[in-house]
């Protein structure tokens, strides 16, 4: 796949790096990488170089070579094309979506005027409603908040910063530092709730290293996701909202409809479509404005609105089972380039066998929270963490912690600590 003569990528404010246009650069494949030589005689301008996403994925980043900012042409025969929208300004890249050449500024209004219809169209987001945005400092929650901020007046809500310290060294202080600076930029109100002192002193820093010691380092992502969600709402009621919403676009929901079936995971599979979930069991309620959205033009919009964002992975994601679903993600889209909105509405369209269909939902017998079985899921991990088998709240192993069975052949019991487990 080469990447189009003349056109131009996007970076994020804080780390940039320009790439010559000439043609003869090619896409590469994902992890490779491009070496920078001198500069060709004829080369144009610093102005209209290659720039690129640095939070993308190297296989993303191939992918995003195709719906790439349009240069004005050194050649005057071969004139970039004007704007589809106000046909005035010269285009500055193709939707990915569409096709149709834009301006920055065609191309920002049209995005909000989708996130709008979404919100709209789905009831999402009733006038009046005080909305916690989870803030994670990265691009989608970064996008996510600057448009509701821009749609807030049409829409009657109020919005309020929630972000979450995991308690990740040396990566989530500089997430949360970027998070800052957005807050004090917008003039939203900001809290930041830490697991520590959610969790009974744990931190994903603490749950790593007891997951190593069990062979499950690579569950990191999935204590994470789990006290995560906890933590947001427990953030959201301390400032009073009535909603969530989260940054999730197009392509974090079809990764994630990947995994549910290459694990045969019925159960969510069947909560998975939608654009969020109602507040069943006392729950506020979610959605996520962005799910139609894909990856692609949400770095664009953070480009052309020039966001200031954190674009780091987190430490722990290279062992996560996502990764797998997103390579094999980049490779279907790269054959089929609408996979990605086709996974998302097929998630919406699923419908499940009465046999295959989870049982209703019950409460927590130790929090009160929506559960599936005697302990919802949080609980359930903060208790094989407390135990010191964290391998039981995953997974099969999960059924040892909703009994107060006797303990293995020559196994120690171990009761938990009911300090160490927090009543939410």
């Amino acid at each position: 796949m080469t990447s189009p003569r003349g056109s131009q990528g996007v970076v994020g404010p804080a780390r940039t790096r320009a790439l010559s246009t000439s043609g003869r650069a090619a896409a590469q494949a994902p992890g490779s990488r491009r070496r920078l030589g001198p500069e060709p005689s004829g080369s144009r301008s610093p102005s209209t170089r290659f720039r690129l996403f640095s939070s993308l994925d190297r296989a993303a980043c191939v992918l995003l070579r195709r719906s790439l900012p349009l240069l004005p042409r050194s050649d005057p025969a071969m004139p970039a094309p004007q704007c589809a929208t106000c046909h005035k300004a010269r285009a500055a890249l193709r939707r990915p979506r569409s096709g149709r050449a834009l301006c920055g500024a065609c191309f920002c209004a049209a995005f909000e005027a989708e996130v709008l219809h979404t919100v709209v169209a789905g009831r999402l987001l009733p006038p009046g409603a005080v909305v916690a945005v989870g803030a994670s400092g990265g691009k989608d929650s970064t996008v996510l908040a600057h448009v509701l901020q821009v749609l807030a007046p049409r829409l009657g809500i109020s919005l309020r910063l929630v972000a979450v310290d995991e308690g990740i060294g040396g990566y989530r202080d500089a997430a949360l530092a970027a998070v800052r600076r957005q807050a004090a930029r917008w003039e939203l109100p900001l809290t930041v709730v830490a697991y520590a002192d959610l969790f009974g002193g744990w931190t994903m820093d603490a749950v790593a290293r007891s997951t190593a010691g069990s062979g499950r380092s690579r569950a990191c992502c999935t204590f994470c996701g789990v006290l995560r969600r906890r933590a947001l709402e427990e953030g959201a009621r301390l400032v009073g909202a009535t909603h969530i919403v989260t940054g999730h676009n197009a392509d974090d929901m079809a990764e994630t409809v990947l995994m549910n079936f290459l694990r045969g995971d019925a159960a969510r599979l069947a909560r998975g479509g939608g654009l969020g979930s109602p507040g069943e069991g006392g729950a506020l309620p979610r959605c996520r404005p962005l799910q139609l959205a894909s990856q692609k033009e949400v770095v664009l919009y953070a480009h052309f609105r020039r966001l200031d964002y954190f674009s780091e992975e987190c430490v722990y994601a290279p062992e996560a089972f996502r990764g797998h679903a997103r390579h094999l993600l980049k490779l279907l889209e790269a054959a089929r380039p609408s996979a990605v909105l086709d996974l998302v509405h097929s998630a919406e369209r699923l419908a499940l066998a009465p046999a295959a269909r989870p049982p209703a939902p019950g409460a927590c017998s130790r929090c009160g929270a929506l559960a599936s079985r005697a302990l919802c899921q949080a609980c359930a991990l903060l208790d094989g963490l407390n135990r010191g088998r964290p391998r039981l709240a995953i997974g099969k192993g999960r059924r040892g912690l909703d009994e107060a069975g006797p303990p293995r052949d020559g196994e120690p019991e171990r009761a938990p600590a009911p300090e160490a487990v927090p009543a939410f």
